[in-house]
C-alpha cells in the first residue's frame, strides 16, 4: 500500500514512525515533512491546502491512502475534493469531510452538536458584531471567571479566559468589533468556566464503529509548574493516571458514544480520528473541545503505545470494517518533552543547528520544526523536537525523556523539566 501523509510537524512524524513498521506498507511519503521524516519515507515539497498538487502527486505515484495531520486541510475539504473527482475519489482520505470538520472548525457549530445530543460540557452562548450590545450584557449575568472563544480557527489562540467583568467585556470588543482573531472571532461563544483536570481522550472511527485510543494530557504553558504563556503543548504523558477504568467508561457511554451516534443522526460522514479534550470535574467527565485530527504533542505519547498495526486500522476506516481490525496497547507509560527555540511562544530565530540526537539511544526523537540544510538538521519552528520515552512506570519515564532532552543541543534550546511530575 502506497501512503501519503500531509503535513510537517511533531504528529506527523509520529505517524511517519508507525506507519513505516507495517508489513502493508510499499511505500511512504510526507507533504512537506521535516527533517525527521525522511527516515521513515520521502518528503515531498507540497503545502497541506494545495490539493491540486496533492492529487496530481497521489495519482502519478499510486496512492492508495492519505492521511491528513493538521485541521486546516480538513477544515478547508481535502476529503471533499478527491470525493468529488472521478479520477481521485477511490484514493482513501483518513480525516473526515468539511461537514464533519465543523466540529474544531466553527465552536458555535460543536456545541450547538453537544448540547443536540445532550453530551456533558459547560452552558454558553453565542454572539457577533449585530447582538455585541446583548452579549456585554449577558456577560453581567455570569460568574467569573468567564471563558471567550473565537468561533474559527485562530491557531490555538483564540480561547480566552476572563478574570473580571471589566476584561472581559474588553476582550469581547476586541473581538468582535476589533476583529481581534480576524474573521475567526466574527462569532465569539462565550462559555461558563470549568474548573478540574484537563486531559484528552481519542477516537478513531469509520463513521460507525470506533476504536478509543490512550488517554493523554498535554501541557501547554510555557514556564515550569505550569505558569506563563500559552504555546502550541510543551510535553505529555499516557495514560492519564487519574483517568482509572471507571473514568473512561463514564467518556465512552456519556461522551464518545453519543458523540458518533450523534455524527450518524445528523447524517455527517465521519472517517477519522476526534480528539475529545476534556475536563474532569469531581469525577464526571464534561467535554471542552473537539478537535477533528490528532493532538500535538499527544500524539507522538499516544502512537508508540499503539501495539496493532497502525495501516491496518487506517485501512478498517477507509473501507468501513474498523470493528473487525485487532487493537492492542501496551501497558507502558509514555512522556514526551518538547524541545522549543528560544524566544518561543513569542520571537524566535530560525536556522541553528541540531547536534547530538544520536546521542539518544532509551527515546524516540520526533522532529517537529526541523529541516535539513547543507547536510546539517537546523531549527525550523517553535516547537522543534519532541523526546518520547516508554517505560513501565511513569516516574521511570519522566527522568528518561528528561534526561534525552538534555542530550539533544541547539543555540537557545529550551524544554520543561517538570512535565508530569505534577502526578507523581
Amino acid at each position: 500500500m502506497n501512503i501519503l501523509i500531509v503535513g510537517s510537524g511533531g504528529r506527523e512524524s509520529a505517524f511517519a514512525y508507525k506507519i513505516a513498521q507495517s508489513p502493508k506498507l510499499t511505500k511512504l511519503y510526507i507533504a512537506p515533512g521535516n527533517a525527521g521524516t525522511e527516515q521513515y519515507g520521502q518528503n515531498i515539497d507540497l503545502k497541506v491546502t494545495d490539493f491540486e498538487g496533492i492529487a496530481a502527486f497521489a495519482l502519478a505515484n499510486d496512492i492508495n491512502l492519505i492521511l491528513v495531520g493538521p485541521e486546516e486541510p480538513l477544515v478547508k475539504g481535502i476529503h471533499d475534493f478527491f470525493l468529488e473527482r472521478d479520477e481521485l475519489k477511490h484514493i482513501a482520505v483518513v480525516g473526515p469531510q468539511k461537514l464533519g470538520a465543523q466540529l474544531e472548525g466553527s465552536k458555535d457549530f460543536s456545541k450547538e452538536f453537544m448540547f443536540r445530543h445532550n453530551i456533558p460540557t459547560a452552558a454558553y452562548k453565542s454572539f457577533e458584531l449585530s447582538n455585541l450590545e446583548e452579549g456585554l450584557a449577558y456577560l453581567e449575568t455570569q460568574k467569573l471567571p468567564i471563558v471567550l472563544k473565537a468561533d474559527g480557527l485562530a491557531a490555538g489562540k483564540g480561547v480566552l479566559i476572563c478574570e473580571t467583568l471589566e476584561d472581559a467585556k474588553t476582550e469581547l470588543t476586541a473581538m468582535l468589533a476589533e476583529a481581534k482573531f480576524g474573521q475567526a472571532s466574527s462569532v465569539v461563544v462565550i462559555e461558563e468556566f470549568l474548573k478540574g483536570i484537563e486531559l484528552s481522550v481519542f477516537v478513531l472511527t469509520d463513521g460507525d464503529s470506533y476504536k478509543v485510543l490512550p488517554s493523554a494530557k498535554d501541557y501547554k504553558r510555557i514556564g515550569e509548574g505550569d505558569t506563563g504563556l500559552n504555546t502550541g503543548g510543551m510535553g505529555s504523558i499516557s495514560p492519564v493516571p487519574f483517568a482509572d477504568a471507571s473514568f473512561l467508561n463514564k467518556v465512552e457511554e456519556r461522551i464518545i458514544k453519543p458523540t458518533v451516534d450523534g455524527l450518524k443522526k445528523d447524517g455527517i460522514p465521519y472517517k477519522g480520528f476526534i480528539f475529545i479534550g476534556l475536563m474532569n470535574v469531581n469525577g464526571d467527565p464534561f467535554v471542552i473541545e473537539y478537535n477533528v485530527r490528532m493532538g500535538d504533542p499527544e500524539t507522538e505519547s499516544v502512537l508508540p503505545r499503539i501495539e496493532s498495526d497502525l495501516v491496518d486500522l487506517l485501512e478498517g476506516v477507509a473501507k468501513g470494517d474498523l470493528d473487525k481490525r485487532s487493537y492492542t496497547l501496551s501497558p507502558k507509560t509514555a512522556v514526551t518533552v518538547m524541545l522549543v527555540s528560544g524566544g518561543y511562544p513569542g520571537d524566535y530565530e530560525n536556522g541553528k543547528v541540531i547536534n547530538n540526537i544520536e546521542n539518544v539511544k532509551e527515546s524516540i526523537v520526533f522532529h517537529a520544526g526541523t529541516k535539513l540544510v547543507d547536510g546539517e538538521i537546523v531549527t525550523a519552528g517553535g516547537r522543534v523536537i519532541a523526546v518520547t520515552t516508554m517505560q513501565d512506570d511513569l516516574f521511570t519515564a519522566l527522568q528518561q525523556a528528561t534526561a534525552d532532552a538534555g542530550r539533544i543541543f541547539f543555540q537557545g534550546k529550551y524544554f520543561r523539566t517538570d512535565i508530569g511530575f505534577d502526578l507523581i
